[in-house]
């Protein structure tokens, strides 16, 4: 009854929107002044989705496609499942990417990732929409601390899709 009533607001509202969970799995380098130069575990599970998918969807307004995105993140000799938040944009049209972009907070530095799913064409589809390119820097610095590629593996293919829900 409680999730009917949350609907019926979200509708008089008009502020229908939805959330998915995604994992994103992989390696990470550290650059030579952050750590050795071997590969390591990375991993980033967010919850991603609009608030309003009429603004969401709405090519003239400034959401067009921008989500908010929250979850944790894992690298590997900095980080265990350290709370993340940021945005998730799909450019589809103007970039040809999806552009992952969060930051956390880890032994007292606060740093920002940025990964990008590149090259998004129809063709092309289970490897754009499945390999995310990242850099990780200090965000205070600037500093580049590790290079990333990660996977959406598309055996948690039915997990993410089942995880669509109303928000």
């Amino acid at each position: 009854m409680e999730r009917i009533e949350k609907i019926r607001k979200m509708i008089s509202e008009k502020k229908i929107g939805f959330t998915m969970d995604e994992v994103m799995t992989g390696t990470h380098r550290f650059e030579p002044q952050f750590g050795d130069d071997r590969e390591r575990f990375m991993e980033f599970r967010v919850t991603w989705g609009p608030e309003s998918i009429s603004r969401f969807a709405n090519p003239f307004g400034g959401d067009f496609m921008k989500n908010k995105l929250e979850g944790t993140v894992t690298i590997d000799g900095l980080c265990h499942n350290a709370p993340c938040k940021g945005t998730l944009e799909l450019n589809y049209f103007s970039e040809a990417r999806i552009r992952y972009t969060f930051d956390f907070e880890a032994g007292g530095v606060t740093y920002r990732f940025v990964g990008e799913k590149v090259n998004i064409k129809p063709w092309n589809l289970p490897f754009s929409h499945t390999t995310c390119f990242g850099v990780l820097k200090e965000s205070e610095s600037g500093k580049l601390v590790s290079k990333s590629v990660t996977f959406f593996r598309l055996k948690t293919t039915l997990a993410f899709l089942a995880s669509f829900r109303l928000a």
